[in-house]
């Protein structure tokens, strides 16, 4: 008997003949002999409408009214999978993330979890009953109800794992799993059996949709067994990808997969004056106005300026552009100039760390396309070059065709 968590996104409840569908998949986990708890979204399209609602009422509205307003998607679903549950003969109760208690700070809107209180939900696993816990949710310190942010219910469903001691967490999605690359942009990209928690991680950091980057920066933590499974294949079909730690992959590939985000923008400050402490005069105000910055390069001039090009996501920009503007005096550069068409294009691997090229065979290979690269950033595992957007779908298939990931 194994004590598994499964979580369903909004494509997989999307409507009430999908939510019959997980509730048969639950109930042949349950059937196997296993402890089960679910963990769900809201319905596909769902939390859109009711974002849409919120900012139509008031673009500067109440975070805390918001987070009341958009954690209802959930609890409908929760009661609907544990209605479909009861049906079949299988006991399940839904629980709200006040009810677990799953405890968050009181960033509304993005909050993130402080604590959970895992001794209810192990008791009714092991009473032989479902709990279907409604994910994206908690209970911020003021009792008010808090959500994690877009892609938290893979958040909530990795850190219910760790809480309730689970032997695997289950992610079910729309996708058999973690491929090479997009296969909608390269037919023959690959599915991985297994891919380490820092490749996965730094895929989920630079566009990979798959899996939401703080579920597996918690998974990493935690060292939770992540699988990640299609809810529309038979439910004995596990072949999907397992998140596993570095250590039990026995053939590391040099790069395991390719990433790209078309929601990027770049951002030059030209002629700041060249003095210590001016680059924390440029990314001090974007971070007080909680703007990421990804991707930086200073180029130095003979006439004691300095241009500072970097990265943001696209719906960042307009709040970078404030921030810089309103700084304008104390960083006394001459004007700003932004492009949002661009894209970047991530390599990744844990092999990088002991083969040398990698770098040079992702420049080559974008030269012979006649690719110009703007902008470069790598880590220990991860080269990202910044190209014209126009040019995303050539680089990613040349590229993946470079690394010898093509299947054959």
């Amino acid at each position: 008997m194994a004590r598994i968590v499964m979580k369903f996104g909004g494509t997989s409840v999307a409507d009430l003949d999908r939510i019959r569908n997980v509730a048969a998949r639950v109930k042949h986990q349950v059937d196997q002999g296993d402890q089960v708890a679910v963990v769900v979204s809201a319905m596909a399209g769902a939390t859109n409408q009711l974002v849409a609602w919120c900012q139509a009422l008031s673009p500067l509205h109440d975070a805390r009214e918001y987070d009341a307003v958009v954690a209802t998607g959930e609890q409908v679903t929760v009661g609907l999978l544990a209605i479909a549950l009861q049906t079949l003969g299988v006991d399940a109760r839904s629980w709200l993330g006040w009810q677990v208690p799953l405890r968050t700070d009181g960033a509304h809107g993005t909050a993130r979890i402080q604590s959970i209180e895992g001794d209810a939900l192990i008791a009714s696993l092991e009473a032989g009953q479902v709990p279907v816990v409604a994910g994206f949710q908690g209970i911020g310190p003021d009792g008010r109800v808090t959500t994690l942010g877009r892609g938290g219910s893979d958040t909530s469903a990795v850190a219910l794992a760790a809480a309730v001691h689970a032997d695997q967490c289950d992610i079910y999605t729309d996708v058999d799993g973690v491929y090479t690359t997009d296969p909608r942009i390269v037919p023959r990209a690959r599915k991985l059996a297994k891919i380490s928690y820092e490749e996965m991680l730094e895929l989920a950091s630079v566009g990979a949709k798959v899996l939401q980057t703080r579920s597996v920066e918690l998974a990493m933590k935690q060292r939770v067994r992540v699988a990640v499974l299609s809810s529309f294949e038979a439910p004995e079909d596990r072949s999907g990808t397992l998140l596993v730690d570095e250590e039990e992959i026995v053939e590391k590939e040099v790069v395991a997969g390719i990433a790209y985000a078309r929601d990027e923008a770049k951002v030059t400050v030209k002629h700041v004056p060249d003095r210590p402490g001016v680059a924390a005069a440029v990314f001090g105000p974007l971070a007080d106005a909680h703007v990421n910055v990804d991707m930086i390069v200073q180029n130095v001039s003979d006439d004691g300026t300095t241009d500072m090009t970097f990265t943001v996501t696209g719906s960042d920009l307009p709040r970078a552009i404030a921030s810089l503007e309103q700084s304008r005096a104390a960083i006394g550069y001459a004007r700003l100039i932004t492009d949002t068409d661009v894209a970047k294009i991530s390599v990744v691997g844990t092999g990088m760390r002991s083969h040398a090229g990698v770098a040079n065979t992702m420049f080559r290979t974008l030269a012979d396309k006649g690719i110009n690269i703007e902008v470069i950033s790598t880590s220990e595992i991860k080269v990202s070059v910044l190209i014209k957007q126009d040019y995303t779908e050539l680089a990613v298939r040349a590229l993946h065709t470079a690394y010898g990931l093509d299947a054959a």
